[in-house]
C-alpha cells in the first residue's frame, strides 16, 4: 500500500484552506456582474432558462459546500484530498467557461476569473498535492472534482431545476 509522502506545514494548509472560497467569492461576482451576467448569457447561448435568484441560490450552496467540505476536511484529516478535488473542480470549471469563449469566440462571465484565477491555483493545487496523498486517493479525488462539474453543468442546463 501507497503511503503519504510528506506532509505539508499547518499554515500552508491554512492559507489553501482560506484560497478555495475567496476565489470562488470573485468568480461568482464577476459571472453574476460582468458581460450581461451568468443567467442572461446561458439564455442567449443555449436557450436555458436560469433566473438570476436561481443563479445566486445555486452558488451560496456550492460556496457552503466548499467551506463545508474544507471544515471536514480538517476535521477528519484528508484536506490532501480535499485540496486535490477542489483543484480538479476549479480545472475543469476554468477549462469549460474558456473552451466555450474559444468555441463561440466571444467573453463569457466567468472567463476572466477562470484564465486569471482558477486555472493557475486549480493546476498549482493538483500539483502541489499530488505528493502528499497516495496515487489512488489523488485520481479519486480528481475523479471527484470532475464529476462534481459534471452535475452542476446538468443542473445548469436545467435551469437550475432539480426535476
Amino acid at each position: 500500500m501507497e503511503t503519504s509522502r510528506r506532509v505539508p506545514s499547518e499554515p500552508s494548509l491554512t492559507v489553501w484552506s482560506w484560497i478555495f472560497p475567496v476565489t470562488y467569492l470573485l468568480h461568482i461576482a464577476e459571472e453574476y456582474w460582468v458581460g450581461g451576467g451568468y443567467p442572461a448569457y446561458i439564455l442567449r447561448l443555449r436557450g436555458v432558462h436560469l433566473s438570476s435568484t436561481r443563479f445566486l441560490l445555486a452558488q451560496s450552496i456550492g460556496f457552503v459546500l466548499v467551506v463545508a467540505g474544507i471544515l471536514l476536511a480538517r476535521r477528519f484529516k484528508f484536506r490532501n484530498m480535499m485540496f486535490v478535488i477542489l483543484g480538479a473542480i476549479v480545472v475543469v470549471n476554468g477549462l469549460t467557461h474558456t473552451l466555450t469563449s474559444i468555441r463561440y469566440w466571444e467573453y463569457g462571465p466567468g472567463l476572466l476569473t477562470s484564465l486569471l484565477v482558477w486555472l493557475p491555483l486549480g493546476i498549482a493545487a493538483l500539483l502541489r498535492f499530488k505528493h502528499h496523498t497516495t496515487t489512488r486517493r489523488y485520481w479519486v479525488g480528481v475523479a471527484i472534482g470532475v464529476a462534481v462539474n459534471v452535475v452542476v453543468g446538468v443542473i445548469t442546463m436545467k435551469g437550475g431545476r432539480l426535476d
